[in-house]
């Protein structure tokens, strides 16, 4: 069974919250990633996706520079173990209508799961 962890990026990309959108836009494009987490208090509270900074502010013409990341992000974040099978994975998105989901180890978030990650090959012996 191919599980989320054995695709997942393992590499949490983080802003603190407060952050403009604009950074945070800026950040993603630096880290090539989709998506950033919004940490508070050594806490993640939520994520924000590029498709949040289209719609939620782009498309709303709101100021991208003085747009908190915190006014945007999706929280609490759609989690799932690191055990779990990956057609799970994919239900959750489904069910939950995001294209991210934060991983879980012992309760923290340790890395991401997107869509992206789902479409990678894996061998059919694995299943």
């Amino acid at each position: 069974m191919v599980t989320v962890s054995d695709l997942m990026t393992k590499k949490l990309v983080t802003v603190p919250a407060g952050t403009s959108a604009a950074d945070a836009a800026r950040v993603m494009n630096e880290r090539h990633v989709g998506s950033v987490f919004i940490e508070q208090n050594d806490r993640v509270v939520g994520i924000v996706t590029e498709s949040d900074i289209v719609r939620k502010v782009v498309g709303e013409n709101r100021p991208v520079h003085f747009v908190p990341v915190e006014s945007i992000m999706s929280s609490p974040v759609i989690s799932l173990d690191e055990r779990r099978s990956i057609t799970e994975a994919a239900d959750l998105m489904q069910h939950h209508h995001t294209r991210h989901l934060g991983v879980l180890k012992s309760g923290a978030i340790v890395g991401v799961l997107s869509v992206r990650d789902l479409l990678q090959p894996v061998s059919v012996d694995e299943f």
